[in-house]
């Protein structure tokens, strides 16, 4: 299997309880190499740009109210089937949901509280990755 990139971010909820340095040991011992990583705080319209998909959708504003909200983490992971293997290791969007070990289990709150964000497919990835790192970033 060929290595793969997919993006990962640590979202508010984590950031403000601390717990980026756990969420990033995880993705290490999971073996993904980080290959580009950034600090940042989204504005509303940023978000809004990100989640463009799920405009139409009832929990669009309140999810970029949210995702605008504080700091996030953004990362490019890369690993050989990267994009299933860290949506294994983040878990279910519901924490309730997810398989015990996961991120989300372990550390999300609720279905918006859950800590991190992958894409789910390649030309999502594709689509995010470009959002937060030009291609020059992902050398």
């Amino acid at each position: 299997m060929a290595k793969e990139r997919t993006l990962a971010i640590i979202k508010p909820d984590a950031v403000g309880r601390g717990l980026t340095g756990e969420i990033l040991k995880r993705i290490h011992e999971a073996g993904f190499q980080v290959i580009a990583t950034k600090s940042m705080r989204l504005s509303k319209a940023e978000a809004e740009g990100f989640y463009a998909v799920h405009r139409q959708r009832p929990f669009f504003a309140d999810l970029t109210d949210f995702m605008s909200s504080g700091k996030v983490v953004v990362l490019a992971l890369e690993a050989e089937n990267a994009i299933a293997k860290w949506r294994d290791t983040m878990g279910a969007t519901d924490p309730a949901q997810a398989a015990p070990g996961t991120i989300r289990k372990e550390f999300g709150v609720n279905i918006q509280n859950n800590c991190t964000h992958g894409s789910d497919a390649p030309d999502t990835a594709a689509f995010e990755l470009s959002f937060f790192f030009p291609s020059h970033d992902l050398l």
